[in-house]
């Protein structure tokens, strides 16, 4: 089998953080926690999901500012924030806040587009403006640009006993180079290259080009890899995470083993071809032993091309589950791929 041509060099993972709406506490205390277990692991990085409406994290930053207080060293990320829900003024400052409080280690992913389910949304999120407001590039920019410093009001100054900034505050000069770009596109990963971002590419991207039958998952990640990077000012040194759900068996019990393989063959079926009118194509969960697990990635035409992974764990599974999980994930699966731990 051959080596990846980039040995694994940051190991990360990936968490919706699912809770009861009868007592939401415990799911964000787990999140926590998990977290903290990532840090004691050695992963380099723990990133958070975005859900509205659901019983998933709906305030990730939130969530991570907590995490700031109970870990030193693990980089915390969102994959991703949908700024169709954001006003960028606001997130970049609840951004740089937990940047300071993180001390430089907040990794920001966002994405564009309207929001889910809009049509149900849209007189609660943009009662006056719903016609109005623009879902595309332009308001990633703006994060952007209020993120880097540019100024946000005509000018600051004092105001009787009161001082005012023209640029969000706090300003936290590291954060911009830490901005991440969702993206399961060509044009997204053209774009985000473009402008100087780093790529969060995941599970699922967008089948495109001839509509035979015959997309390979694994050779469009890895068109839009070489994509991002060809229009990137960084070229080949241009970050790119990839986020495949891998699901480690060495130390799992005969019910977790049984549980993680039914998940993964209720999920397999939508992988065989492209879904839906926009042709999102889905990656197969991979389940077994590390070994065979690292087998599989190495063979991976887009895992051969990025040192920096953001493992996916599984929606449904309870906190010993995802503990498991990260174990065998941190001290199995990633030492195979060629990973040291951090300290």
């Amino acid at each position: 089998m051959p080596l990846p041509s980039r040995p694994l060099r940051k190991l990360g993972f990936l968490t919706i953080g699912l809770f009861d709406e009868a007592d939401p506490d415990k799911g964000h205390e787990s999140t926590l926690q998990l977290i903290e277990l990532g840090e004691q692991l050695g992963f380099d990085s723990a990133w958070v999901r975005h859900r509205h409406l659901q019983y998933g994290i709906s305030s990730p930053v939130a969530v991570l500012a907590a995490a700031t207080q109970r870990t030193r060293r693990i980089e915390l990320g969102t994959a991703v924030t949908p700024l169709g829900w954001e006003n960028p003024l606001r997130l970049a400052e609840d951004l740089a806040t937990v940047d300071v409080l993180s001390r430089g280690r907040l990794n920001p992913g966002i994405s564009v587009g309207p929001p889910m389910f809009y049509d149900r949304v849209k007189d609660a999120l943009y009662p006056d403006t719903s016609d109005a407001e623009d879902f595309g590039y332009r308001r990633v920019e703006r994060l952007l640009e209020l993120v880097r410093g540019e100024p946000a009001a005509v000018s600051g100054g004092r105001e009787g006993f009161e001082v005012f900034s023209d640029r969000v505050q706090p300003h936290s000069p590291g954060l911009a180079r830490r901005m991440w770009y969702g993206g399961g596109s060509l044009r997204s990963a053209r774009w985000a290259g473009g402008h100087g971002m780093n790529l969060l590419t995941s599970s699922v991207v967008k089948a495109e080009g001839p509509q035979d039958g015959s997309a390979d998952f694994a050779a469009l990640q890895l068109s839009h890899i070489r994509a991002f990077r060809a229009a990137h000012r960084d070229g080949e040194a241009a970050r790119v995470s990839q986020g495949l759900v891998v699901i480690p068996t060495d130390s799992a019990s005969p019910r977790q083993r049984a549980t993680y393989e039914r998940y993964a063959a209720e999920r397999l079926p939508r992988t065989a071809a492209p879904q839906g009118p926009a042709r999102m194509m889905y990656a197969p969960d991979l389940v077994g032993t590390s070994d065979m697990i690292a087998e599989r990635l190495q063979a991976h035409a887009a895992f051969r091309e990025v040192d920096e992974v953001a493992f996916a764990l599984p929606f449904t599974f309870g906190h010993e589950d995802y503990e498991q999980i990260l174990t065998d994930i941190a001290k199995k699966l990633a030492p195979a791929l060629g990973w040291q731990p951090g300290t």
